[in-house]
């Protein structure tokens, strides 16, 4: 039996289509087992790049195990050597705009990347960035996740496990998969609406630095004061539904 690094893509891709026939032998798990793990130096380059140049801290799996690949064969047509979550990393950040940013920076570290935006577009209710970067002959997958996408992402984990498998992917119950829809679009809805309320934020700090002594005190302290307020009802209602989802993912 080769070596996965000895594997063509062609012999990879036969791999996969073994795999997704069902009809699975050891020499085949085997040797799905050793090209998993040849994913482990890429992702540890990308993830290695991504803190001492960004100054971030990604959280991850070098690999996908055996069974969540086999899994996804079945479930989708897609090639094995195409198959691009096999290794990837997640960075989660506070809003939709830090996540742009984010989003931005990675793009110009791993300048040959491909970006899969699905926030205007879902996934079965799924939102989320995702980058897909090529390393070493490797594709491995940065993930850019707010924090309530990605407490969405853990309750809707939750519910497969638990619950359907099929909820993940659209399926299931529809007394469950439909609120879980209406919970991802509520998400949307407020993240909309926050991220304007930021750049008018920083837009204010930025003319409030160039007010000059004209201004009166109590002017200041008075548009600081709206803002301020301005501001905690927008943190209220994050932390509300931040409560809410950790309580469901806890239940």
């Amino acid at each position: 039996m080769l070596p996965s690094s000895d594997l063509t893509k062609s012999q990879v891709d036969r791999l996969g289509d073994r795999l997704r026939k069902g009809d699975i032998s050891d020499d085949d798990l085997r040797l799905l087992d050793s090209y998993r793990r040849s994913f482990s130096d890429a992702y540890e380059d990308v993830v290695g790049q991504i803190r001492d140049r960004l100054e971030l801290e990604p959280t991850g799996r070098p690999a996908k195990s055996t069974t969540s690949i086999v899994e996804k064969l079945s479930r989708e047509s897609i090639r094995l050597s195409q198959m691009q979550d096999i290794a990837g990393c997640r960075l989660i950040v506070s809003d939709i705009a830090t996540q742009d940013e984010v989003v931005r920076r990675v793009t110009e570290l791993f300048h040959k990347s491909i970006l899969v935006d699905r926030r205007e577009q879902p996934s079965h209710g799924y939102r989320a960035v995702h980058l897909i970067a090529h390393m070493n002959g490797k594709l491995i997958e940065i993930q850019v996740r707010t924090l309530l996408q990605h407490l969405w992402a853990e309750l809707s984990e939750k519910l497969s496990d638990v619950v359907d498998k099929a909820i993940k992917y659209g399926g299931g119950e529809r007394d469950i998969a439909s609120p879980l829809l209406t919970v991802s679009e509520n998400i949307k809805s407020f993240e909309g609406r926050e991220k304007p309320f930021q750049e008018l934020v920083s837009r204010y700090a930025q003319a409030r630095s160039k007010l000059d002594a004209r201004e009166t005190d109590e002017q200041i302290i008075t548009m600081d004061r709206e803002v301020e307020e301005a501001r905690k009802v927008v943190n209220s209602s994050k932390q509300e539904i931040i409560e809410g989802l950790n309580a469901l993912i806890a239940k």
